[in-house]
């Protein structure tokens, strides 16, 4: 038996298992998006930089957000993009643990800013004169840095829990990246603990921070209709609805993937959900933040005109 767990050094990524045309096509539409999703997010993070008005806790947590959706993209979408040019070229046992690791480190990295995010919507809007006392730098530096710490450290045990176990074959992985689920189905040892764990860091990674992102958003939305003057509560429902749908489609979309039963979503169709995290999210979120932020929408104005007058 120890002889044969040693074999598996080395998966195959599935991906889609569509025509060598469609995989051509694919190829081409997936390139397109990931250079929107650099650009986007590149963009982001240069008007931030660049404009001082845009200096501020909520602008420096929205940097963190748009590193996390690069950092993404860059992590999965490459090698799909070389699995559907290339379908039988491997990938290593340890880069794919690697990828699985910087996957998990990212999704649970940008589930905690989303709540620090609210969080800082909270104060500003809620208790704005002790904002600047609440939000200080040192505060939004010691969230930031916790959300990166805590996620990475809860991906780590994740993937220890995968190398405890044995992988003596198959090895060809049903997905388009070494997603987590997919590969503890190629273990061939009891993965109990393994999904346990997982299901805990749902309920307490997901739903716990989802419930204090709607607790927060009710006290927002509560705060804004009492709000007399029209420009202000324009104002304020601009910067929270584009925080709003980035929630949606995040927490909406994981819930689906993790809690859903796997039975009403066959494989397929969850390779689909799972591009959402690794292209469309990270794609749709500048544009979100661009399109619904007067301020965004400002600076690039600014940034623009500059341009035009140099």
């Amino acid at each position: 038996m120890e002889e044969n767990q040693t074999m598996v050094t080395e998966f195959i990524l599935l991906g889609f298992g569509l025509g060598s045309r469609i995989h051509k096509f694919l190829f081409g539409l997936f390139s397109l998006f990931y250079i929107f999703t650099l650009l986007g997010n590149g963009v982001i993070l240069g008007l931030i930089a660049l404009d001082s008005r845009l200096h501020t806790p909520m602008y420096f947590l929205l940097c963190h957000l748009a590193i996390v959706d690069i950092a993404y993209a860059c992590n999965t979408v490459p090698q799909m993009l070389v699995n559907l040019l290339n379908p039988t070229k491997p990938i290593s046992f340890a880069g794919c643990l690697t990828q699985t690791f910087l996957f998990l480190t990212f999704a649970l990295t940008e589930c905690l800013l989303l709540v620090v995010m609210s969080f800082d919507r909270y104060v500003a809007i809620c208790q704005p004169l002790r904002y600047s006392v609440i939000m200080s730098w040192r505060v939004c530096f010691t969230l930031a840095a916790t959300s990166w710490t805590c996620a990475s450290l809860l991906a780590l045990v994740h993937v220890a829990l995968l190398l405890r176990l044995p992988f003596c074959g198959p090895h060809e992985i049903n997905h388009f990246f070494c997603e987590i689920l997919s590969v503890l189905k190629l273990a061939c040892a009891d993965t109990w603990l393994n999904q346990v764990v997982i299901f805990a860091a749902c309920v307490f990674i997901l739903l716990g921070p989802l419930c204090l992102v709607l607790v927060s958003y009710t006290r927002i939305l509560s705060a804004i209709l009492r709000i007399q003057f029209g420009e202000g509560r324009r104002k304020a429902f601009s910067t929270c609805s584009s925080h709003l749908c980035v929630v949606g489609l995040f927490f909406g979309s994981a819930i689906v993937m993790y809690m859903a039963p796997k039975s009403r979503h066959p494989e397929e169709q969850q390779k689909i959900l799972f591009l959402f995290y690794s292209l469309f999210n990270p794609m749709l979120n500048p544009l979100i933040y661009s399109l619904r932020n007067t301020e965004v929408k400002g600076a690039l104005r600014r940034a623009l005109c500059k341009d035009s007058h140099s």
